[in-house]
């Protein structure tokens, strides 16, 4: 062979090779199984047990534990709904966020797979390093844009071109509030400073790390009526490996169980005792037809089976809470509290 390039004929007589050896081992080990059947039983050997060959790829190497992926999915699902629900207040119309996937990629691979051109926002996330990137698909974003210009329900043609000045400025309010619902989202586990940096349409444009470093690409998909697109958040593992032993599952439980202190009971409470609920008193009960009900005129007496010496009952917010008997305080009717309810489903069909 000369040089580093093989020839159409070298090509040829490396294929026939293989297919020869590859031939001549299938064959070998055909003899062998032969043999083995054809042997008594006494004297073949104990089968050895296959091993488990779990395929690995390098250039797709998995950095960040399941644990933390396991926290991530979980972080990532409370961020949806409440995204959903500020994104519907916001247009004014329903519209649903769905996690569909938390996936490591690398870089190269995340950005091949975006549209171009796009949205594609450059986000700075401190303390956390280097940068984020939340990528909205125009397939979904025009929608939005249009509806919150006063567009009606009916389908438009799809633009495929870089946002407009104007465009943008609308963008960054849904960008806003993407970053606020995160930042909320993720306030259990680091307190985080979000902010746009800046906007590109072409996503190879925007090199945050290396081709080949790792990243974390959490998928969502948006339906706002039949549309549907998807907005995809990446996370570089350099962002967050320093603060892996947060996004362990265990921790995560951990938080959610943690018992109540003497300064969030009062502040709780300080901000109950200034609510109005409605409160209700039920004199009593009874049944009547309805050719009576249209009879009924003013005054009219309805008999009930109830005791006048029963007590009443009372309910806070349609729900029984104690026993009263009735009576009359300065030229008022009122009643006094004669016993707590502590059980609800107690005080059905008083």
């Amino acid at each position: 062979m000369s040089g580093d390039v093989l020839s159409q004929a070298e090509v040829e007589s490396l294929l026939s090779a293989m297919a020869s050896s590859a031939a001549a081992e299938a064959g070998t080990a055909a003899a062998t199984a032969s043999e083995s059947a054809g042997s008594p039983s006494g004297s073949a050997g104990p089968a050895k047990p296959r091993e488990k060959i779990t395929p690995y790829d390098f250039k797709r190497p998995e950095r960040v534990g399941k644990e933390q992926m396991r926290a991530l999915q979980t972080l990532h699902e409370g961020f949806g709904r409440n995204f959903a629900a500020g994104l519907s207040a916001m247009l004014r119309s329903m519209v649903e966020v769905k996690l569909t996937s938390v996936d490591q990629l690398t870089y190269s691979e995340f950005v091949f797979s975006l549209e171009n051109p796009t949205c594609f926002n450059l986000l700075k996330a401190e303390p956390l390093e280097g940068h984020l990137i939340l990528d909205i698909n125009p397939s979904i974003l025009y929608p939005i844009i249009d509806r919150l210009l006063g567009g009606g329900r009916e389908g438009t043609l799809l633009a495929r071109r870089p946002l407009t000045e104007i465009e943008l400025r609308i963008v960054a309010r849904i960008t806003n509030l993407f970053l606020e619902e995160l930042k909320r989202a993720w306030q259990n586990v680091l307190e985080l400073k979000l902010g746009v940096v800046r906007v590109e349409s072409n996503p190879q444009l925007a090199q945050i790390v290396p081709p080949n470093e790792v990243v974390v690409v959490v998928s969502f998909e948006v339906a706002l009526g039949e549309v549907r697109g998807m907005v995809n958040l990446c996370i570089p593992y350099n962002a967050i490996e320093r603060i892996g032993g947060k996004l362990s599952s265990n921790s995560w439980i951990a938080y959610s169980r943690r018992s109540a202190t003497t300064e969030s009971v009062q502040q709780i409470s300080q901000n109950l005792r200034g609510s109005l609920v409605p409160l209700t008193v039920r004199l009593a009960g009874t049944r009547i037809t309805t050719g009576e009900l249209i009879g009924l005129r003013v005054g009219d007496i309805i008999t009930t089976e109830k005791d006048i010496h029963s007590p009443l009952l009372v309910l806070v917010g349609n729900i029984p809470k104690f026993r009263a008997s009735p009576g009359a305080y300065k030229g008022h009717k009122a009643i006094r509290i004669e016993d707590v309810i502590a059980n609800p489903a107690d005080a059905i069909g008083e």
